[in-house]
């Protein structure tokens, strides 16, 4: 099938949510993509930082090909080895008590805020069940995750909304002890705001932060959906603040691939679901966890999370070298960057996928790049002389 009928059939079969490119991909390699007219395409996306490894993992490919070849699902009746497997490395390398995996970010943080509202009932009666994010935060699409973004253009249309939820500016601890009052029960934080520019919060801020929550029993939330699983050069963004969190979600990287959610909760949390309280079918399926089990020895490698960091330096130095008028500045940590831009970064988005360089936006002038961890120094080189190029031509 050419490209023109896969995309007509396309058109013909699905909701319209997504405006893609006039492209068709079918297979990938490295850190790249290549469609079905045999074009390349240097992935600077990862589809969202989800595919940590690239497409060449052969650990990845060989161990799912295993878990096929054995068994794809018993649900959570049961008790299984990947699962455990995953969890205690999970457990192991992140300091947490407890995990509760699931099937994507959005659910991972609609548990989160279950377990708070809960452990806050339980401990403190009703009335104590307010949230509060950032303002330009991102956790997700369903309705309690939407209410929790604090972005206004993603709650049109979806009335009524779910109550409960405030927002407060990033790195003003004021609008935050202004809007602390005795019906909050947690606060949900991003450690590197992704899809609200990629801007980074201040060290001395999350410290305030959590000191203030752990004097009124505030429950801390870090979502790592997209900053986390050595996105950052560490395992989770969070590190960098030197805090320990209440709960801690992830998703997209930690399966490669693979749909994959999970709840990371302290001590003081572990007990606050029982039996009922919460499930989900799907959840901690076997391909996910097998998955997972990959991406985690994968990097807690010798090395793994310095060449991350080297990485994402190396990128963001030498656009700074460019000297493009184009550019205001460079930001992010590790493989998690942000570049900001005098222009509408959409223009250089479209340039970049003319020429065979997928990035993201984030916003009306931030380029988003998320490259796979794995992306060698080679194809880093040929994504960075692309993006010059179109700098020189729109100079």
């Amino acid at each position: 099938m050419n490209n023109d009928n896969t995309i007509s059939k396309w058109n013909e079969y699905f909701i319209d949510t997504y405006n893609q490119p006039n492209f068709v991909i079918d297979y990938g390699e490295g850190s790249c993509f290549f469609d079905t007219n045999g074009n390349k395409y240097i992935d600077f996306t990862s589809g969202y930082g989800v595919s940590s490894l690239g497409y060449s993992n052969s650990n990845l490919k060989n161990a799912l090909k295993e878990q096929v070849d054995k068994l794809l699902h018993t649900s959570n009746l049961y008790f299984n080895e990947p699962v455990l497997c995953s969890g205690e490395k999970i457990i192991n390398s992140s300091g947490m008590a407890k995990v509760y995996f699931c099937n994507s970010g959005t659910e991972a943080n609609e548990t989160a805020f279950k377990i708070a509202r809960k452990y806050s009932s339980d401990k403190y009666g009703n009335g104590r069940g307010t949230i509060i994010s950032l303002k330009d935060s991102f956790h997700g699409r369903t309705m309690m995750s939407l209410m929790a973004t604090g972005m206004d253009k993603y709650h049109k249309y979806f009335y009524p909304l779910p109550e409960g939820f405030k927002y407060v500016e990033r790195n003003n601890i004021e609008d935050l002890k202004n809007n602390l009052d005795s019906t909050v029960c947690a606060i949900i934080l991003e450690a590197i705001q992704g899809e609200g520019g990629v801007n980074v919060l201040e060290k001395d801020y999350v410290l305030e932060i959590v000191k203030i929550c752990q004097e009124k029993d505030i429950v801390v939330i870090f979502d790592e959906v997209q900053c986390g699983i050595g996105r950052t050069g560490k395992l989770f963004g969070y590190e960098y603040f030197d805090v320990k969190p209440d709960i801690v979600t992830v998703a997209k990287g930690l399966g490669a691939g693979i749909p994959v959610g999970g709840v990371l909760v302290n001590k003081k949390l572990s007990k606050v679901l029982g039996k009922g309280d919460q499930g989900t079918t799907f959840g901690g399926n076997l391909l996910a966890m097998v998955a997972a089990s990959v991406v985690l020895d994968e990097i807690s490698k010798d090395g793994f999370y310095n060449e991350v960091l080297e990485k994402g330096n190396y990128i963001r130095k030498s656009i700074e070298s460019f000297n493009n008028k184009v550019v205001l500045k460079t930001k992010g940590i590790g493989l998690m960057i942000g570049i900001e831009t005098n222009i509408e970064s959409s223009i250089i988005e479209e340039k970049a996928r003319k020429k065979g360089l997928l990035i993201l936006t984030a916003g009306k002038n931030v380029l988003r790049f998320l490259p796979p961890l794995t992306i060698s120094y080679k194809e880093i080189d040929e994504a960075l002389e692309i993006l010059k190029d179109i700098l020189l031509e729109i100079n």
